[in-house]
């Protein structure tokens, strides 16, 4: 087969979407040979991890220009290529594909922007709605990446059941390896990391809720700081306020800039990792934290459950005494700090990339089989 994906993320974002799109492109190009993968973008972002997906065998890239291109002006060339399934790896698909003959798939992360509007620009919650009301309507199968999600899609667009699947995500696979004793050194040497800490990796934005775990921080053992690392948005101000506030300035570091090979390091030698999120599509940070041999203390509400598996700890998103408590249970009991590492570790395989990317192949030669008869 030829398929297609929508590569904008892929080949421009370095975290979230982009991470998902690239980790599932490459292991399908990996396991499945026989195929061809045409990724369409309008641009390429000069990164690393871009450049070697890019290179990728089995990968071609194809660019496109225009406003336009990706919802309209791409049918030609998925035409041109002989593309035999086309998949929308986030939220939308282009305008007029069935009527060319080409099957699609669409995956939807979170409807977040319906779900929790006021984060969202009005015109931009307009946009969204109607492209991802549009690629549910259309597209031969929804690929929802948590059962959240999928529950989601059924009440807020009235999708039938049987058109969805939920296939999980995987992370990337620097998180799969463990760093031996001298890089981890060197990582915690070069940035000035203590020897033992707390870890938050995520967007510092109102629905990520770092609030919560700055006012747990207090009630958590003292002898371990807390280290932040994420893109900030203007609700980072709120934040450093609420820590100059309560004294906090000392027990915590925000990190920037950090390289995508210094990143699962990080991670491997944090005590706990914590995410506070008031709701997530899926909580990849999770899943690498599980890979990296972390317990796991999270917020209820969403799919982060099913992300972190039942040997992690979940508090409501606004308990913050509650969080301080979970936290406090781990570092105070090595065994059971142990036990969680063991089995988080055990439960994150089923979201292994082989087997992620067969269960897509499944959807994907079922679709086409199912369109030709």
């Amino acid at each position: 087969m030829n398929i297609g994906f929508d590569g904008k993320r892929a080949a421009n974002n370095l975290t979230g979407l982009g991470n998902y799109s690239r980790s599932l492109v490459t292991q399908l190009a990996r396991s499945f040979p026989q195929n061809q993968y045409f990724v369409y973008t309008p641009k390429v972002r000069v990164a690393a991890q871009i450049e070697a997906f890019i290179r990728t065998s089995g990968i071609t890239l194809r660019l496109g220009s225009g406003i336009l291109w990706r919802s309209l002006g791409i049918k030609k060339q998925l035409l041109r290529d002989r593309i035999d399934l086309y998949h929308g790896l986030s939220h939308e698909i282009p305008f007029g594909l069935s009527e060319a003959g080409i099957p699609a798939v669409v995956t939807v992360h979170d409807l977040i922007f319906l779900r929790f509007p006021q984060y969202f620009g009005r015109i931009s919650r307009w946009i969204y709605e109607l492209k991802c009301r549009y690629a549910c309507k259309h597209a031969d199968k929804i690929i929802a990446i948590s059962e959240c999600t999928k529950r989601d899609i059924i009440s807020f667009f009235g999708i039938e059941p049987g058109k969805i699947d939920v296939i999980y995500q995987s992370c990337e696979d620097g998180f799969k390896t463990m760093a031996n004793v001298a890089i981890r050194a060197s990582v915690r040497a070069r940035l000035g990391l203590p020897e033992q800490y707390l870890l938050y990796v995520g967007t510092i934005e109102t629905r990520k809720n770092l609030l919560t775990l700055i006012r747990a921080l207090p009630r958590i053992d003292t002898a371990y700081p807390l280290i932040v690392i994420g893109r900030e948005t203007p609700y980072a101000e709120l934040v450093k306020r609420e820590i100059a506030k309560i004294g906090l300035k000392d027990r915590i570091r925000f990190l920037r800039n950090v390289s995508f090979e210094d990143l699962p390091v990080i991670y491997q030698m944090a005590a706990v990792f914590i995410y506070p999120s008031v709701f997530e599509g899926f909580g990849i940070p999770v899943i690498e934290a599980l890979y990296s041999g972390v317990p796991v203390v999270a917020a209820t509400g969403s799919c982060l459950e099913e992300a972190g598996g039942p040997s992690s700890l979940y508090v409501d998103p606004d308990d913050h005494d509650g969080f301080a408590k979970a936290v406090n249970s781990i570092l105070s009991a090595p065994e059971k700090a142990a036990e969680m590492r063991e089995k988080g570790l055990h439960y994150v395989q089923r979201f292994n990339d082989n087997a992620l990317s067969s269960q897509m192949m499944t959807v994907y030669t079922t679709v086409v089989s199912t369109r030709k008869n």
